[in-house]
């Protein structure tokens, strides 16, 4: 769409600027919310088990039969009409657009923040799926995005959340509404990360998902309900899994997870706060070996980590291509402080993907860090130092990869 035609008030062709209880029309697309500006998975930048939320809209949508249009409800946007499922998608950060890979549309994301970085980091993992492929080199890179830029992506679906999007000091509410009534609408969920405070105008009625619930209504949007199921069905098997195969909690081992650019500046963070931030270690129970005194996104050295003395160190962005696992578990060795620490004298320092995952990451971060975590139970993982996603023997994998590609293909 042409940005002069929009401005003209011609009516978008994807959807309406229909939206629901969550906020009237006026106000609908407007706030800012704290703790967003950094970025969310570089270095400088005790929740049910289930995944669950505090509530939240319905996941179930509304057909009107006379022309096909539907709608979908999410927080904070309410109940927004579509007429047809989205094609192209912009999105702004990771886990939407990993929810846009599993329902098949991964090569249609416009816009994701980082795109090459995550491309590299999504295809270690894409490699173990059989008979798919992911391309976002080359993407827009929207963590700071352009509004005139957004016309001429010109996306069926804004899968993002507008209360990060206007924290952005060139957005602001009319901007946002704007985007909405002359392009496509706002269709996403992010101070679930964390369960942060939202700004004072979003406060009433924000809800909080978790990742498998969000990913519920995104595909209930994109019309994609089978594909959802076929993938819950999966993780409800990896859980259970998981679940029956646990050790009493006294018996678990202490972890930390922790990123690092530089060995000068280590980033702590939490493995089991709510959040769909912690979706892949939440439901595992390692015991935090800082015991709740470091909060996420606290810088740390080495003396505080003995101090703390984990068993394991799970290591944020080791997955991604350009990371030097080998340097990392090095920097500890060779320091004699580092050198103190369990899991390293151990080799128990292990390499972690994203927090802000998809649900299809999410099934292989599951997989990966049980292994990491309770080798005895769920298999040795390999000693990783570069490369795609191990290739775990047949009997000891916890996911069917076969299914979960199938799926993304449209074999459901």
């Amino acid at each position: 769409m042409r940005r002069d035609d929009a401005a003209r008030g011609d009516p978008t062709r994807r959807a309406f600027a229909k939206y629901g209880s969550t906020v009237a029309l006026g106000g609908l697309l407007a706030g800012c919310v704290g703790g967003g500006d950094a970025d969310p998975e570089s270095p400088d930048g005790g929740a049910a088990d289930s995944d669950s939320s505090d509530g939240g809209e319905s996941a179930e949508s509304e057909t009107d039969a006379d022309d096909g249009s539907y709608t979908a409800s999410i927080s904070p946007m309410g109940e927004v009409a579509f007429e047809s499922p989205p094609e192209t998608v912009f999105t702004r950060l990771t886990h939407h657009a990993g929810m846009a890979f599993a329902l098949g549309r991964g090569n249609d994301v416009t816009a994701l923040h980082a795109p090459d970085y995550y491309d590299g980091l999504w295809n270690q993992f894409v490699e173990r799926l059989p008979g798919v492929s992911l391309d976002w080199s080359g993407r827009y890179s929207s963590w700071q995005p352009d509004k005139e830029k957004l016309y001429g992506l010109d996306s069926d679906v804004h899968l993002a959340d507008p209360a990060w999007i206007t924290r952005q000091d060139a957005w602001d509410r009319a901007d946002v509404d704007e985007i909405a009534e002359n392009v496509s609408p706002w269709f996403g969920n992010s101070l679930s990360d964390r369960r942060q405070e939202p700004a004072d105008e979003w406060a009433d009625g924000y809800q909080y998902y978790g990742l498998w619930e969000q990913f519920e209504i995104v595909a209930e949007a994109f019309r994609e309900r089978e594909r959802y199921e076929a993938l819950a069905g999966v993780r409800d098997d990896l859980l259970s899994t998981i679940e029956g195969g646990l050790p009493p909690e006294e018996e678990r081992p202490t972890a930390i997870m922790i990123a690092a650019a530089d060995i000068e500046s280590i980033y702590a963070y939490t493995l089991s706060n709510p959040g769909f931030l912690t979706s892949h270690t939440r439901p595992l129970g390692p015991r935090d070996a800082f015991e709740g005194s470091v909060e996420s996104g606290t810088v740390v050295d080495f003396e505080t980590i003995l101090e703390a003395d984990p068993d394991v160190i799970l290591y944020l962005g080791g997955m991604e291509p350009g990371t030097d696992m080998a340097g990392r578990r090095a920097a500890f060795e060779d320091d004699p402080v580092g050198s103190e620490v369990t899991a390293v004298q151990n080799d128990r320092i292990h390499p972690q993907g994203a927090r802000y995952q998809g649900p299809v990451l999410n099934l292989f971060q599951l997989e990966m860090t049980a292994k990491q975590l309770y080798p005895e139970t769920f298999g040795e993982w390999p000693r990783y130092e570069e490369g795609p996603y191990p290739e775990i023997p047949d009997g000891e994998r916890l996911f069917d990869r076969q299914r979960v590609a199938d799926v993304i293909n449209g074999e459901v």
